[in-house]
């Protein structure tokens, strides 16, 4: 396929309330070097600049990014920022708050809720931007985010927040969640090789019309360091047959679990970029989805 032929708007398109996206966006963790936050080798400036440039180019109009995406000296708000402001008025920036880092550096799975108005405030200096049109809550699944979240719901209320959404959550959390705010979308681990602790949740979103936007799809075990590059012979026999690459063959299988369903693959590399947007015109036929599902 020519690159000139790859839109990210082949993969159709979603509401995150009065936002519409197209179901194929892209992840900034990548971004800012090898791994993710603070770890591995810092990324090209230049290079990843321009893969920002391009994913717009190609019709990404959902970037998902977060303050605690950043590296030694690489942060994905402030690459963000400066490749793309001023913003294009349809580019939807979906971003996260929860963890964080205390006044000693040290890491916090999930700030108080009356730090929640600071980490939305850094987002917004970051990123330039005078309000957030997504927040997610990302929190840990054995934690009561009721007030979490209305701490959030409060921001929404002030003109800060456009819409609200929850990350790495159960179906209480998300029915807690949704008794204080409404919720857009649910950010939540899923992919071919981890389906099955999300499976009912991307169900149920599915039925109330929430957004189920999974992150890892293409790592799988990897998760923060990338592709490990295990795969199934499944996987490769499908992408055989299309003339794909395995990581599309991913993407176009999480983008068939439901219209619901919106990919945010990274990756600081172009060729990587276009192949990911290219995912969204891949169609599957039953056939190959019931491979994959016994994979």
């Amino acid at each position: 396929m020519a690159s000139r032929t790859i839109n990210a708007a082949a993969a159709g398109s979603w509401q995150l309330g009065d936002l519409t996206v197209h179901r194929i966006g892209f992840g900034a963790m990548r971004l800012t070097g090898s791994a993710a936050f603070d770890l591995g080798v810092p990324s090209d400036r230049e290079r990843v600049l321009g893969v920002l440039r391009q994913a717009v180019d190609l019709g990404v109009n959902h970037i998902d990014t977060a303050a605690f995406y950043f590296s030694s000296l690489r942060s994905a708000n402030e690459l963000i920022g400066r490749a793309l402001a001023p913003y294009p008025d349809d580019l939807v920036i979906a971003t996260k708050v929860g963890p964080g880092r205390d006044p000693s550096g040290q890491w916090l799975p999930l700030a108080r809720p009356d730090q929640l108005r600071g980490q939305v405030e850094e987002n917004l200096r970051q990123l330039g931007r005078d309000h957030l049109d997504l927040v997610n809550l990302r929190v840990l699944p054995s934690v009561a985010l009721a007030e979490h979240f209305g701490a959030l719901a409060e921001l929404q209320a002030a003109g800060l927040i456009r819409h609200l959404g929850v990350s790495n959550v159960t179906s209480a959390q998300l029915a807690d969640a949704r008794a204080v705010a409404p919720v857009v979308c649910v950010q939540n681990l899923f992919g071919l090789d981890d389906r099955q602790r999300s499976a009912d949740l991307l169900r149920e979103c599915g039925e109330l019309g929430i957004a189920f936007v999974p992150f890892y799809s293409i790592a799988g075990k990897g998760r923060e360091v990338g592709a490990t590059g295990d795969s199934s012979e499944q996987i490769a026999a499908v992408a055989r047959a299309h003339g794909v690459s395995e990581a599309q063959v991913r993407l176009a299988w999480t983008l068939g679990q439901g219209p619901h369903v919106l990919a945010i693959p990274g990756t600081g590399d172009p060729g990587h970029l276009a192949e990911n947007i290219a995912a969204g015109a891949l169609r599957l036929t039953e056939e190959d989805m019931a491979l994959l599902n016994a994979a």
